[in-house]
């Protein structure tokens, strides 16, 4: 393998992602990280994309919808956890971005310590997007990786005190932003008034909060009819993203009483297109709102069903955006708090420009070392044996970071076993989706009579 710092060479990096969300994230991180004013920005840049197999592995639509992230459609492909080591294995990639929830981040980073590369990647990954619950939980299942990103000064803070805390290194928190923050400034238009409700797959997750919000966006169409409102919805049902959505708000929609007006209109697509005719952003804790402050949309969090934690809007707190729907439909418009924004990442000043500078010097110093430590993770099965081997295991890794005996050997990818493997599990996954989104809800219904 060439030296790492050899330019005649493509930087080649890889981005391991477990959901429609996460792709968006770890593409666009990637991208971040290798272009800039530096030496390294002459350098040709290779970037594959890499699908975790799982029930949120995004469909073709849904990739589609991210919009452009700058990786090929043929760069793309879908593998287990021990194929992509595999890969990794045999493909000699500088940069690996772990695009991925923390258990499967924990599990890729002891299977890529067990494969003792003579010379390992520089291995990312973070958060995408606001980080309001499970935070130790999540951020010790991300510690080992050479570079940990938060997306905001806030959670920088936070991420080296967790770490801190628990006497493991803190070194790899490295303060950047959301990699998917962009667009034009908001301007208003003449005869242009449009109100964009931006839904979460299971924020708040009760049927009755979901109607709630479902019906007070209609009304608040029916109450201004020269007004176009939108509800910006995630997923078809059917399809799964980051977390899962058992009552979709199309289904809702469909038994809502007196129908829908003719000025409100679901839709789906590229979320930077639709804050493009944004006038006002509406959301529970949507991380579509940084976005739409980074625009500098007018841009509201709903206290409807209260501020709490379950609803992730407490991370609002004092930014000045809180409010309900009865003050909106009287035309309130929240105004951010300054102090607020500047430690949020959304870089509504301009800096957004500079905002992976010292991320992307990190990763070009590490990639410029003659020779990485070992991976490190603070769960060691020393440390964590009760919890650390049963995550291993959700991905076929033994407690050493192997593979489990009989996952090892070379997956079919043609002929006849090979369609016949790809369609049972196709249809094992369709089974999944239909469990989760129509059976289980009615089984927890049962089960409250």
């Amino acid at each position: 393998m060439p030296p790492r710092t050899d330019k005649t060479t493509a930087l080649r990096v890889a981005v391991l992602a477990d959901s429609d969300t996460r792709w968006k994230w770890g593409a666009l991180t990637a991208r971040r990280l290798t272009t800039g004013a530096s030496a390294r920005s002459t350098q040709r840049v290779e970037i594959s994309g890499l699908l975790l197999r799982g029930r949120a592995t995004p469909t073709p639509r849904q990739l589609a919808e991210v919009g452009d992230v700058g990786i090929d459609a043929d760069r793309v492909r879908e593998v287990t956890a021990v194929e992509f080591l595999h890969t990794v294995r045999d493909e000699g990639y500088d940069v690996v971005v772990l695009a991925l929830v923390g258990g499967a981040v924990q599990a890729m980073l002891h299977g890529l310590a067990a494969l003792r590369l003579p010379a390992r990647p520089v291995v990312v990954t973070g958060y995408v997007g606001v980080v309001y619950e499970k935070l130790a939980d999540g951020l010790l299942l991300r510690h080992g990786a050479d570079v940990v990103l938060a997306n905001s000064r806030h959670d920088a803070e936070r991420f080296r005190a967790v770490y801190e805390g628990v006497g493991a290194d803190a070194s790899a928190v490295t303060e950047a932003a959301l990699p998917f923050l962009g667009g034009e400034p908001h301007r208003p238009q003449e005869g242009r008034d449009t109100v964009v409700f931006a839904a979460q797959p299971s924020v708040p997750a009760s049927r009755a909060d979901r109607t709630y919000l479902l019906r007070r966006l209609v009304e608040h169409a029916r109450l201004h009819p020269n007004r176009e409102v939108l509800l910006k919805l995630r997923s078809k049902p059917g399809e799964h993203t980051t977390h899962i959505e058992e009552l979709p708000y199309q289904r809702l929609a469909e038994k809502l009483p007196g129908g829908l007006p003719p000025n409100f209109r679901l839709v789906y697509g590229h979320m930077g297109e639709v804050l493009d005719r944004t006038d006002l952003l509406v959301t529970v804790s949507s991380t579509a709102a940084l976005e739409s402050l980074h625009r500098r949309i007018p841009t509201a969090i709903l206290t409807d069903l209260g501020v709490r934690e379950a609803l992730g809007n407490h991370h609002f707190i004092g930014s000045g955006l809180l409010t309900s729907w009865d003050h909106l439909d009287g035309g309130h418009r929240p105004e951010p708090d300054g102090a607020w924004l500047a430690g949020q990442g959304v870089a509504a000043d301009g800096t957004y420009a500079t905002a992976y500078d010292n991320a992307r010097a990190r990763v070009e110093a590490l990639l410029a070392a003659a020779r990485l430590p070992d991976l490190a993770p603070y769960y060691t099965p020393a440390t964590a044996p009760g919890y650390l081997p049963g995550i291993l295991a959700r991905h076929h890794l033994a407690p050493d970071g192997h593979p489990l005996p009989g996952t090892d050997r070379p997956r079919e990818t043609g002929g006849v076993r090979g369609a016949v493997r790809d369609a049972v599990r196709e249809a094992a996954r369709g089974a999944y989706r239909q469990g989760v989104q129509r059976v289980a809800p009615v089984i927890r219904r049962m089960g409250e009579l």
